[in-house]
């Protein structure tokens, strides 16, 4: 893989940084090469439209730029949006690539705040009363 960009998205803090190399999970992602989607089924309990909708995103983010995409839950439970091509690949767009992550992570603000809930909750098994 040559180029990496991850960009870590803490909606409940107003954070956004460096993604960490911690114990992380993947949420979903797509890949162009193999023109597959992957979901991570311990996720099964997110509303199916969610599913859907990080569906689309994935496998059009990948049509769009090409490389592989993936949405990952950290271990705090912020989510990064990672996206990566293979070394030879002279056709995935490293501009567009950002300018698209950049527009995902503004479009869909509030369903990536909805996860990190999901996450701390249902995962880490915080108290909901925290977050209120």
């Amino acid at each position: 893989m040559r180029n990496k960009s991850i960009l870590r998205i803490d909606f409940m803090n107003n954070r956004v940084g460096k993604a960490m190399e911690d114990t992380r999970i993947v949420l979903c992602g797509a890949n162009a090469y193999e023109q597959k989607y992957y979901f991570n089924e311990k996720f099964k309990g997110i509303p199916q439209s969610i599913q859907d909708e990080l569906h689309v995103i994935c496998v059009l983010f990948t049509e769009e730029v090409g490389g592989i995409f993936t949405i990952v839950f950290e271990e705090d439970g912020s989510i990064s949006l990672e996206t990566d091509a293979e070394e030879n690949d002279l056709l995935y767009d490293e501009i567009s690539s950002g300018l698209l992550v950049g527009e995902i992570r503004r479009n869909r603000q509030e369903m990536f705040a909805s996860l990190q809930l999901y996450y701390r909750v249902f995962i880490l098994h915080e108290p909901l009363e925290d977050e209120v």
